[in-house]
Order: C-alpha cells, then structure tokens, then sequence
C-alpha cells in the first residue's frame, strides 16, 4: 500500500482532461470538484444524555477556536512538467514549448508571445510559529513554487516568500510581511501516550480551514524516509493537508501532517507526522538562515533482516549491513568493508539501515564517528572521519533489486559466450558489449546476469538479466567459479542461503539467495 504526499494538485488544464490524465499516470490521485459529492442531509440521533468515554473531553471547540487561527492555507502556483505529458497517448506533439517573445507571431496575431508551458496549482497547509510571519510547511507542498499565497483564517491573503527549507525531513519555512500573527508552539517534551486524544488541522481538498480529532495510533513508525521516525495517528487527513498541524488537547503543536497509507489517496484512517522535536530544531535552523548539514561516510547500507543475518550465520543479530562503499570515500579509507554488518554507532545500538543513517547524520564533519562492526564472526571497532552529507539529490540513485521477473535470453548482442547455471541464474563474463548494452559503469566489476529461473528463488527475490553480481558471500567474484565456489563454502557451513552482492544501476546490495539441497 502505497504512502501518499496529502497535498492536492489542481491541474489548470483539467477542462482538456489534460492535467487529470498527467496526474494520473504520475501515480497521483486527480483533485475531485466539490460538485462531484451529493451534499444530502443525513439524518442523526437527537437522543439526549450522551455521555463521553471517561478522559474523553465533552467537546473540543475551546481548543480549535483557541489555535485554528494560527492555521493557513498555503495555494501554490508552479510550471507543469510538459515532459510528463508527452508521455500521454495523444499528446506526444502538443504544443507545449516556450517560444521567445518576438519570434514569430502568437497564436492570437498578437505581441509574438507562443504557446506558454502550463501552470498548476497545488494546495497546502501551514500555521504560524512566531508573531512576525514565520509560516512552518511540508516541503513538498513548496517545492518549485513561482507563487505562493498564504490565505489566513479570515480569508486575507498575503505573499508567501520561501527562507528555507529541507529535503531530507520535509520540512520548510515560508515568511509574510506583517506583525502580531496569532502563532502556536512547539511541545519537545511532554508528548501525548498511543491512545490520547489529537487534532488535526489544515486545508484537505482545498476546502480550507479543517478540523479532525482522532487518537495517537504509534511512535517511531519507519515509512522509508531516512531522518524522521514518524508518529502515526488517526485522526482523518487528507490531500491538502500537508504542513498543518496535529495537536494536543492542550492546544501544543506535537507533529505535522505530512503523509498518509492508502489505496486511494483520502484518508482510511493512517496518517504520519513528523514529531514536535524534529520539527523545532530543523525550522529554528531555516529561520536562522542555515542550511541543513549532516554526517556522511560514503556507504550504502540495508536493513539485516532475519534471512540476510541467517545467510551470514548472525543467527537473529540486528544491525545495518554494509552492502557498498563510495571509493575513496570517509567509510573506506577507514577500512570498512562490503558486508560488514554495524550494530552500534557512537555507542548507541542500531537495529536497521534508517537508524544507523540518522545516527550518523548527527555528526558535523570532520566528527570521528565510532563503529561497532561484526566481521567474519568478530565484533571489531573502526573509527570513521565524518564527511559532510551531500543533497539528497546529488544522492538520488537508480532502484536496487527487487522486480521480479522471468526474462532468460539470447547472449549479449546475439552471441553465444560462456555460460553456467547457478542458483537458478545464467551466469556470464563481462564483456564491452555488455557493459554498453545495461550500461554497466567501468568501476563496476563482476558476473552478469544473463537470465533467471522465474520459479528460482533469485527469480522470486528479484533478481534479473543485467543485474551483476559483485560478491558472493565473504569473497569478491570475477568469474562463475568463484560463485560456485562460495557457494561451496557456505553449503559446506550448513547455511541454508547465501549473500549476493548484486549492483544494478550502480546500486549495489545483499540479496540472500536459498541454496538448493
């Protein structure tokens, strides 16, 4: 089930299905016109003496009417990716390229402005945290803004300029001129228990200013983002309520909305916040002008589940797995290696890969972070000098392995090299033109994958014709043999699966893959 940004997109070119249709191949849920809800009367109980559950409050209209103000609307006016829509049957030639004012005469006859790109609204929430403007959001609802308009409670809108703002949390601050805004606080502390009462404020749908109430569900959720362990709640929001706040029953900010599960884009009842703690302390750094710094070492790392640990004989060990090193990198030069297994950092134990990130991101560069390591059965410690942490766009990589598929072919190229049949893979030597063909990198060496079994167990983990596999248990591979070979070793231990190093678009991880009787 996927997780959803709650924004809203409002596509400018909906009237020509043009926007709907972009959205939805994008994996995003079109906006739903308010015209589209049959607006019924429903008929309810007028019983009376209705008596809440004991703790519950009788009412929370003292606490919306105490902190709504605080709570805008964010609408955002930014350019369509007229790439996305060349994508769309039908559209591969519109006319959607800028032509330069004064070259050729417009549409209309007249200035020789062209065809323009588009624009697209989007909708979002926010709420003040000081009296002078300062405005706290979702990044994703302020990302590629041209134009941003912050409507307040009493319908004023004002101009929005962006101070700051951080991928890696999704978290952002936007300013407006003006003093004495009604504002609200952080609560870093007294944090409510799973099972106390919250609420939930912001703009879903673009409806405006909304209130829900629901229950604190969970802490410490991990969604697959890397630096915020989540607080999941059920208090119903939706799309456009992204960057609002949740709030206490004492009327004190302990999260902000950000995403939510669900099999159709509104709310079934699971929703995430970014916790009051993370939130206070990125947003005082934006509004002092910083931008976000954090640790670094150069390696990418994955969860050790319960197989992967088994293949590596840890028996039900946690930690993070090393699956790959940036060359030359902090990591590296220190002398960690590809499939040691971290278990503490600086003293503070880790029990998967997202943990270990945040723990390491903690650090200033130059830091030396200390690493617990388990290696060929030995805890060891190495020291890392930290780097500094680039974007998460400079860091953005290609999907490791994972879609699963059955696709045995001819050679590379037609031709027909070497092959052998291992673990239910057709296994070959790297040549030229199979480095040209899946656009394996120089740097990367191995044995490709030149078709899998389906019903294999690599076929069902994922594994797939032009993934190559780099390492296969403790050793590096340059040739089948030596996969035959580890395998050997392993099955020779009495493990039941053993640990592949696949890269696949210069990715690289561990796959446990099941050795046959």
């Amino acid at each position: 089930m996927p997780v959803s940004r709650t924004h809203v997109f409002i596509g400018a070119l909906a009237g020509a299905g043009v926007a709907v249709a972009a959205m939805a191949g994008a994996g995003m849920q079109p906006a739903t016109h308010l015209a589209d809800f049959a607006m019924r009367p429903i008929k309810v109980s007028t019983a009376s003496g209705f008596t809440p559950a004991p703790g519950a409050p009788q009412s929370f209209a003292d606490i919306v009417e105490r902190v709504s103000p605080a709570v805008v609307s964010i609408n955002v006016t930014s350019k369509v990716d007229v790439s996305a829509f060349r994508k769309i049957p039908g559209f591969e030639n519109f006319p959607f390229d800028v032509v330069p004012k004064g070259q050729g005469q417009g549409q209309d006859g007249g200035d020789g402005d062209g065809p323009r790109p588009p624009k697209q609204q989007s909708s979002g929430s926010g709420f003040f945290i000081s009296p002078d403007g300062y405005i706290v959001t979702n990044n994703h609802v302020i990302e590629n803004a041209e134009e941003i308009k912050v409507v307040l409670k009493d319908g004023k809108e004002l101009k929005g300029v962006v101070i700051g703002r951080d991928e890696g949390t999704d978290l952002a601050v936007v300013k407006v001129e003006g003093q004495g805004f009604p504002y609200v606080d952080f609560e870093n502390s007294a944090r409510p228990r799973v099972g106390d009462w919250v609420l939930a404020l912001g703009n879903p749908f673009g409806l405006g200013n909304t209130a829900t109430a629901g229950i604190v569900s969970a802490y410490n959720r991990d969604i697959g983002e890397t630096f915020v362990d989540y607080i999941q709640i059920d208090a119903p929001i939706n799309r456009g309520n992204s960057g609002g706040p949740t709030f206490d029953i004492y009327g004190r900010v302990i999260g902000v909305n950000t995403s939510i599960y669900s099999p159709s884009g509104g709310s079934v009842g699971i929703g995430f916040d970014i916790p009051a703690d993370v939130a206070s302390d990125i947003t005082k750094q934006l509004m002092g002008g910083h931008t976000i710094a954090r640790g670094y070492i150069g390696a990418t790392i994955q969860n050790l589940n319960e197989e992967l640990a088994g293949s590596w004989g840890l028996g039900d060990r946690k930690g993070a797995q090393v699956a790959d090193l940036v060359a030359g990198g902090p990591a590296a030069r220190a002398g960690l290696l590809s499939g040691d297994v971290v278990v503490a950092v600086n003293g503070h134990p880790v029990t998967s890969s997202g943990e270990m990130t945040r723990e390491v991101a903690k650090a200033h560069a130059g830091d030396t972070i200390h690493l617990d390591v388990y290696r060929d059965g030995k805890e060891r410690a190495i020291d890392v000098h930290s780097g500094l942490r680039p974007s998460e766009a400079q860091l953005a990589l290609n999907g490791g392995p994972g879609d699963g598929q059955d696709n045995a072919g001819p050679g590379i190229n037609g031709s027909t090299p070497p092959h052998s049949q291992i673990l239910g893979m057709s296994l070959t030597p790297i040549d030229p033109a199979a480095r040209r063909q899946f656009s394996i990198a120089d740097p990367v060496h191995g044995v490709l994958v030149d078709g899998v079994k389906g019903s294999s167990d690599a076929g069902e983990k994922g594994l797939r014709r032009g993934d190559v596999i780099v390492r296969a248990g403790d050793r590096e591979v340059a040739s089948a043999s030596d996969i035959s070979a580890a395998v050997g070793e392993w099955k020779k231990a009495g493990r039941a699966s053993i640990p592949l190093a696949v890269n696949r678009g210069g990715r690289t991880l561990f796959v446990p893959v099941k050795i046959a009787g």
